[in-house]
């Protein structure tokens, strides 16, 4: 009997932190658009959108460039939690915001840290969506004169 109240509970606590997600303005698909998407839930109910998105740019950079730093993340030696706690050392040194230094976390302890680059990416993708910026790229046979290049992007601001 008391088994069968406590899976009732829980039931009804699961079903209701999946109600609860924010939807992006643009789906993304695999591994990493679960992720994205779950930070574009919490960052949308927290109101801290933009400050992670500028974290992750952030921390994206510092991986670029920080060698050190991106050998130990990408070691498959080194252990989840103590990923997790230098990446939490290495967002305070960057004075991340703490839903991004958490996130960081999270993809240490789960082990996602081989896609942190493809899910800051997606993560840019959906923010783009949310922010309504549109990407255009113009394919030409010939290098374009300045005249010609003007033209084409006067044309594209009268279509948007």
């Amino acid at each position: 009997m008391a088994s069968t109240k406590f899976t009732t509970v829980v039931r009804s606590l699961s079903s209701s932190s999946s109600q609860g997600m924010v939807k992006p303005p643009i789906k993304v698909f695999g591994i990493e658009g679960r992720y994205a998407t779950a930070l574009f839930s919490a960052g949308s109910k927290q109101n801290q959108l933009e400050s992670i998105e500028k974290d992750l740019i952030k921390f994206q950079t510092a991986l670029k460039s920080d060698l050190v730093l991106k050998e130990f993340v990408d070691n498959p030696i080194n252990k989840r939690s103590l990923k997790a706690n230098t990446l939490q050392l290495a967002a305070k040194k960057l004075a991340l915001s703490p839903p991004s230094s958490n996130f960081l976390s999270l993809l240490a302890e789960n082990g996602r840290l081989k896609n942190l680059n493809s899910i800051i990416n997606s993560f840019k993708v959906i923010m783009a969506a949310y922010r309504g910026d549109l990407s255009c790229v113009v394919t030409t046979a010939k290098v374009l004169t300045t005249f010609f290049f003007l033209l084409i992007e006067v044309y594209i601001h009268q279509l948007v």
